[in-house]
């Protein structure tokens, strides 16, 4: 079994990607190294400069993956800046942005790229996306991050009300893992 390194401090990333790589015999190992999250355009750009930062501390191969919600209604905030805003004001403060916004205007997007580095290696990038909606309340207990208030366009329920496969049939996680999976098994 081949083992990878994912530098991530989130739980539930972690979950969904141990889950669905040792099922195609990788076995996920966290590091909790942290890295800089610089102040960026995009999430590849994040990504990109935290695989620099990380092939100078891990000698083996590693994962680490960024993740955004952009909001259509709020020029997509928060965007790259999602856990950051996440930990300011959470589902609630979001759902207080929007509040008398109609249905219409709550279209948002939630992107995905999981970046895969070696030492000394270009890194490859591997992006997903999913579109959706912003609730007009919190719903569901599962997941974390945004899942309670992201409704994925083909479905009624918010992330926090599925179950992890089913929620990555439709994420974003979901799309950028199964293409990450793909380059894993070409390996």
């Amino acid at each position: 079994m081949k083992t990878i390194y994912f530098v991530t401090s989130n739980r539930g990333k972690l979950k969904e990607t141990k889950t669905r790589l040792s099922e195609v015999g990788v076995n996920v190992v966290q590091k909790n190294l942290g890295y800089p999250e610089i102040q960026a355009d995009t999430l590849q750009d994040v990504a990109s400069f935290g695989v620099k930062h990380i092939q100078k501390r891990i000698d083996g191969p590693f994962i680490l993956e960024d993740a955004g919600l952009f909001i259509e209604h709020l020029n997509g905030f928060p965007g790259v800046y999602s856990a950051y805003v996440f930990y300011s004001i959470g589902c609630s403060g979001i759902l207080r942005l929007l509040d008398g916004v109609d249905a219409d205007n709550r279209k948002a997007c939630f992107r995905s790229v999981f970046a895969y580095g070696e030492p000394n290696k270009k890194p490859r990038f591997f992006v997903g996306e999913c579109h959706g909606k912003i609730s007009t309340q919190e719903l569901g207990n599962q997941g974390f991050g945004y899942d309670p208030v992201f409704v994925p366009n083909g479905d009624a329920r918010a992330f926090a009300q599925m179950d992890t496969k089913e929620k990555n049939s439709f994420s974003h996680r979901g799309k950028s893992l199964e293409k990450l999976v793909e380059f894993l098994k070409g390996m």
